[in-house]
């Protein structure tokens, strides 16, 4: 019955929302704080929260000096920085709680994967919280079922307004140079990325908009829209992936928008399966005959923005089978059958949703106490997490490309094949590496 001792590394922004869920369970004390930015505005809830708890702005420090009095760690940081933290964790025994997705680079995720399978004692969960709510429980029991089966196509979209999306697409550099704020470390934001001069533009969420730094809106949003279908469907890795259409392509952020084909292929008795992406503010896919309303989950956390936008179709995917055709939404929303007279007609075949025994967050701390399994372990959403690291190619790129998923390769063309890997990582982080 004892509680675990947490360290949070990443305090601010959406880092603090999942720490105070993780404290909200009553099964964790946190032990330590640590942030690249201590005392900035973005950090004060979390540190007014926790003000006897020791703060670091170095994670490796925390590690080395009270590495031993940790049983778990949260990491809220951008997506670039989830990897080093994570190794050097799991190489000291201690359990992983990481914000999706797991890494902003296949190979990094890869590594991960291989780190998390030789320490196999450790607990690994990601961050897609929708992943222990009824969209998950749903889809397992209709699989089982048969009511979800020889699904041939998946339409996934997400068409809310990025930040970039008034930017410049014509850009020929990076930002200015700016003076970097006296609470902020910069070369260790940077990490292994280290080499970049500071401008406001990509440190709290601005991150994501650039391809040296985030994953878009195919990064941010893909593991709350594509998880099931992914784990369920048993989809692994595509054997090709397609930017159809991108609208102001650039080589320093995100397009405007983006329609990319990942085509998986046949498993066991599952036909072949394309996934449709779709972002952008008016990129949207075909809407089928009888699809009705388009509802927004009322759990998804508020934008850093505080307004809740209206589009014209909320995120989520159209599922496309045989015989039936699903609508969903994202994180915790449930599929719907539509046509409505199609639903009435199969409605009696429904079993029953069972009802998940812990949030995300609780199954995580219960999994570190040997009480139940993670469900999104890194086994779990490693591959989900690498199909987007193969779409961001393709949307930096502009390219098209086959992958070899048993070499995991791109095999004719060497400057994808280079981008499954990144750029080499700064001096001093070279370690993290090592499985």
């Amino acid at each position: 019955n004892e509680r675990l001792n947490l360290a949070c590394v990443g305090i601010g922004n959406r880092a603090a929302e999942v720490i105070k869920e993780l404290y909200k369970t009553g099964l964790c004390n946190v032990v330590a704080l640590c942030d690249v930015d201590l005392e900035a505005p973005h950090t004060l809830e979390i540190l007014k929260l926790f003000p006897n708890v020791p703060r670091f702005r170095d994670f490796r420090q925390m590690f080395d000096k009270i590495g031993g009095q940790i049983d778990a760690v949260s990491i809220g940081t951008p997506d670039f920085a989830h990897f080093a933290i994570t190794m050097m964790a799991i190489d000291m025994g201690i359990h992983v709680y990481v914000e999706k997705p797991m890494a902003s680079t296949f190979w990094e995720t890869e590594l991960m994967m291989q780190k998390a399978q030789k320490f196999n004692k450790v607990v690994t969960q990601m961050g897609n919280q929708g992943h222990s709510e009824p969209n998950y429980f749903q889809f397992k029991s209709w699989q089982e079922a048969g009511i979800i089966k020889d699904v041939t196509r998946i339409d996934a979209h997400m068409n809310f307004a990025r930040r970039w999306h008034t930017w410049d697409a014509n850009i020929k550099g990076f930002p200015y140079p700016e003076r970097i704020p006296s609470t902020l470390d910069w070369d260790m934001w940077q990490m292994q990325t280290l080499g970049h001069d500071y401008n406001k533009d990509f440190v709290n969420g601005q991150w994501r908009c650039w391809f040296d730094f985030g994953m878009g809106a195919l990064g941010d949003w893909g593991a709350h829209i594509l998880d099931t279908a992914h784990e369920f469907l048993q989809l692994g890795l595509p054997h090709r992936v397609e930017a159809v259409k991108l609208l102001e392509h650039n080589s320093y952020f995100f397009p405007k928008s983006s329609t990319l084909k990942f085509k998986f292929s046949k498993r066991k008795h599952m036909p072949a399966l394309d996934i449709n992406w779709y972002d952008g503010l008016d990129n949207l896919p075909e809407i089928p005959s009888g699809y009705g309303g388009s509802s927004l989950d009322p759990n998804i956390p508020a934008p850093s923005t505080g307004k809740v936008e209206t589009v014209k179709l909320n995120p989520g995917k159209i599922i496309y089978t045989k015989d039936l055709i699903f609508k969903g939404g994202s994180h915790a929303s449930i599929l719907e059958i539509i046509p409505e007279e199609r639903a009435r007609e199969v409605a009696k075949l429904l079993p029953e949703i069972p009802k998940s025994p812990s949030n995300h967050f609780a199954n995580f701390l219960n999994a570190c106490k040997g009480l139940e399994k993670t469900r999104s372990s890194f086994e779990v959403a490693g591959p989900l997490s690498q199909v987007f690291c193969l779409g961001v190619i393709a949307q930096r790129l502009n390219a098209k490309f086959d992958f070899d998923a048993v070499k995991k390769e791109i095999p004719n063309d060497r400057f994808a094949n280079a981008l499954l890997y990144g750029p080499p990582p700064a001096k001093g982080w070279e370690q993290f590496y090592r499985v």
